[in-house]
């Protein structure tokens, strides 16, 4: 049934996870990677519909990860939502200058980034 794939780059597993849940009750599928590394080779494959890209990483930082997706033919259209335990207006505004398509802050709601995540992708819209 799920359609779209969500790619979740946190490092911390715990939260992931929860992500991980959420999502795959609401009918996406996911992908998971624990660094900036990984994340940009899970986008490879051309599979992933939304990234859910944490800005704190082991190796390069979210917001390098959003500048190389932004800059690379192929992925230049994907969908980026960047989050954050560090809510600051700068972080945000930064995000979105280097083309997040939304910005959360942890903790958010499941509702919120769930109706975040369908805005991006369209679903629901015949629903």
């Amino acid at each position: 049934m799920a359609d779209k794939t969500v790619l979740i780059v946190d490092d911390e597993d715990n939260f992931a996870h929860a992500l991980d849940i959420v999502l795959s009750r609401h009918g996406y599928r996911t992908r998971r990677a624990a660094d900036g590394t990984s994340a940009l080779a899970a986008l490879q494959d051309g599979s992933i519909d939304v990234v859910l890209l944490d800005i704190l990483l082991p190796d390069r930082s979210g917001f390098e990860i959003c500048q190389a997706i932004r800059q690379t033919v192929g992925l230049r259209d994907l969908r980026v939502i960047m989050m954050t335990a560090r809510g600051s207006q700068a972080e945000r505004r930064k995000g979105l200058a280097l083309g997040a398509d939304a910005f959360l802050i942890k903790p958010f709601p499941t509702s919120e980034l769930v109706r975040e995540i369908n805005i991006l992708t369209g679903k629901g819209r015949d629903a």
